[in-house]
């Protein structure tokens, strides 16, 4: 499977396409997810999906499962039976990227003292008015990580008393994953455009129909 997911990296077309819809997805997702100014937390539900709805264009619906059990709470997505992790992240620096959302405060300790990478991670890096980039991070490569640092060192455990929202990597482990020379990436510039979106339009057209 990692060999079929590098063709996202390696075909020039697709790099490309990439390079030129991406922001502008990411943009339609931000107005969509928008309130007063502000982007509400949903926005990140909208981005996963143009990642896998990317990954069903290139390698068609039947080889991309996307109806995955909560059981596999760190998995997003299937490709030819492989499991896939799709984060983003808007700004620079490696803090605030979630391993896991599932994880309550209770549990975070066993967590943290038993993980191991279950999955490819996809990762998209939003740095409106520069460059980012979209990112492949095998499994072995986070392996290597983790065997690097130590679990302590690798995940972040929330602070006492707050709801954690789930559980983090360190900034020295996703600067490490992301660094690492096996790490696939596209370079991305996130220039926005001027887009006539109305993002009730298309609800609004359903309500008109007889």
């Amino acid at each position: 499977m990692a060999k079929k997911i590098i063709e996202l990296f390696d075909d020039k077309a697709t790099v490309a396409r990439i390079q030129k819809k991406l922001p502008y997805l990411f943009q339609i997702a931000e107005k969509d997810s928008s309130r007063a100014g502000k982007v509400g937390m949903q926005v990140g539900s909208l981005r996963e999906i143009i990642i896998v709805a990317l990954l069903i264009y290139k390698f068609g619906e039947a080889n991309v499962e996307t109806e995955i059990p909560i059981t596999e709470p760190e998995v997003d997505v299937k490709v030819y039976g492989a499991p896939i992790s799709i984060k983003t992240k808007t700004g620079k620096g490696f803090h605030g990227i979630k391993v896991s959302w599932t994880v309550d405060a209770q549990t975070a300790k066993e967590f943290q003292k038993l993980y191991e990478p279950v999955c490819d991670i996809l990762y998209v890096n939003i740095v409106w008015g520069g460059f980012g980039g979209f990112y492949y991070i095998p499994k072995r490569v986070q392996k290597a990580v983790l065997k690097k640092l130590g679990n302590k060192n690798y995940i972040k455990l929330p602070k006492p008393g707050t709801n954690p929202r789930g559980i983090e990597f360190t900034r020295d482990a996703f600067s490490n994953l992301v660094e690492h020379k096996l790490t696939r990436v596209i370079e991305i510039q996130w220039d926005k455009r001027e887009i006539n979106y109305d993002p009730y339009k298309r609800w609004l057209d359903y309500w008109r129909e007889d």
